[in-house]
């Protein structure tokens, strides 16, 4: 953790503020008191203020993570070419997630929390189906705490056989009093599915509640439509294949839309009526998740990358296809909205972040603009959105404080990390007797057990 909170001026950037009613500037000032954003604008004057040059760099919102297993960190692409759900969950949950203890819950979160800041991701939805104990819930959280992020944790049943789910949802009262009784940076919220049991006591303490929704696999009773069941503290991640009818129910409830454009992809949930879309259409504002670590890893960049393209791809083959009414092309505005304040909303954060809005919470990030990939910027948000890598990403700020600067992450010892995370895989491994293979290079090749 880096020291006490104090004032902070990033000066003469390119600044992208996500607000409407807080204009754009092409050289500008953010000044920053404490944990909050006081002042966006050009020249600002702070004489007692620590000074950031922001000279050739864009200052824009920190970037938001909707849907993030977090609890699969060790697992880093583990099985990069699986397409079959259910064997992947043969190897996270039944293989490899009933030999979790809390440590290895503790390391592969705080690994994920690390790795989001290092990219510029300032919030994660971490979607926890693995809450296997207590112990284990308050292993997850004592990890994003301690790593400086902000966190939605939201608890879930353990997905594999061996598992008690005893503790849920009872355990909810005790976490609310914990962690959602003030302002603090983490927060839990109820990873609960379509169980209206557990969603009952969720709503009780006034928590999010998020649920995984694939239409092939998942479908709505007439029990969701009553009054007051969804809303706004919903969240329906994947949301691919729906039925028509059931957007409406989305659309009119005012839930919570979360999209994972390359996970969707891998194993091959979407299709060209696209669940982003289709949000769009119905008026919601669908958020950007990243998802697996065992294909992928923490980069927001790389699902703005794809959600730009894929869209592209889907609404203009069906404008070849025939179809006249098809939806325009996706902007980079709208893809950078989805990985800002949209996740904000999905979070219930809107308020308190998501844009450089003088009084929301200084969640701040930095990018350079003179990599070789990256100069001249033409268009600052185009640069954010389709040319900036996490390599390009110099300062992130959460709550007013400094977690990576000058392209260093803050307190984090990396190697001490790397010897605790290989240890707590080696040791998963041994437990479930699953082996991995260096260069595989098919789904059915990634692994197999002993």
């Amino acid at each position: 953790m880096s020291g006490t909170a104090r004032t902070i001026l990033f000066k003469g950037g390119t600044i992208v503020t996500m607000d409407r009613n807080v204009p754009n500037l092409a050289t500008g000032d953010v000044l920053v008191e404490g944990d909050r954003i006081v002042a966006v604008g050009p020249s600002l004057k702070a004489d007692d203020a620590e000074v950031i040059d922001a000279a050739g760099s864009i200052v824009l919102p920190g970037l938001i993570d909707a849907h993030h297993h977090a609890w699969l960190g060790v697992m880093r692409r583990m099985m990069p070419d699986v397409d079959d759900l259910f064997a992947y969950i043969d190897v996270v949950a039944e293989t490899l997630g009933s030999q979790y203890r809390p440590l290895d819950m503790y390391l592969s979160t705080r690994l994920t929390a690390v790795a989001s800041l290092d990219a510029g991701i300032t919030t994660i939805i971490d979607a926890c189906h693995s809450s296997r104990s207590p112990e284990h819930t308050d292993a997850a959280l004592e990890a994003l705490d301690s790593a400086g992020i902000r966190a939605l944790h939201m608890v879930g049943a353990a997905m594999d056989k061996k598992a008690s789910n005893a503790h849920l949802p009872q355990d909810l009262e005790r976490l609310a009093l914990n962690w959602n009784a003030g302002a603090g940076r983490v927060r839990v919220g109820l990873f609960g599915q379509l169980n209206l049991d557990w969603w009952k006591v969720a709503r009780r303490l006034d928590m999010q509640i998020l649920t995984e929704f694939i239409g092939d696999l998942a479908k709505l009773g007439p029990e969701f439509a009553e009054p007051g069941v969804l809303g706004a503290h919903n969240i329906f991640n994947h949301c691919t294949r729906v039925p028509q009818e059931t957007w409406k129910l989305f659309a009119d409830a005012g839930v919570n839309v979360t999209v994972n454009p390359r996970s969707d992809a891998l194993f091959g949930f979407d299709d060209d009526s696209f669940a982003y879309q289709q949000a769009i259409d119905h008026g919601l504002t669908p958020a950007l998740g990243i998802d697996l670590d065992t294909a992928f890893g923490s980069d927001l960049f790389g699902e703005m990358h794809a959600l730009f393209g894929q869209q592209r791809a889907a609404m203009r083959y069906r404008r070849f296809r025939g179809e006249a009414d098809a939806p325009a092309p996706i902007s980079v505005e709208a893809v950078l909205q989805a990985a800002t304040i949209n996740g904000a909303r999905a979070a219930g954060l809107e308020r308190s972040i998501g844009s450089l809005t003088p009084g929301k919470q200084a969640d701040i990030i930095m990018v350079r603009t003179n990599g070789a990939s990256v100069f001249p910027v033409n268009n600052a948000i185009g640069t954010v959105v389709q040319a900036v890598e996490r390599s390009d990403v110099d300062t992130v700020m959460v709550a007013g404080q400094l977690r990576k600067q000058g392209g260093k992450l803050i307190d984090v010892d990396l190697a001490k990390l790397s010897a605790e995370v290989t240890a707590s895989r080696d040791y998963l491994l041994d437990a479930s007797g699953y082996r991995t293979e260096l260069f595989g290079t098919s789904a059915s090749s990634s692994g197999t057990t002993a």
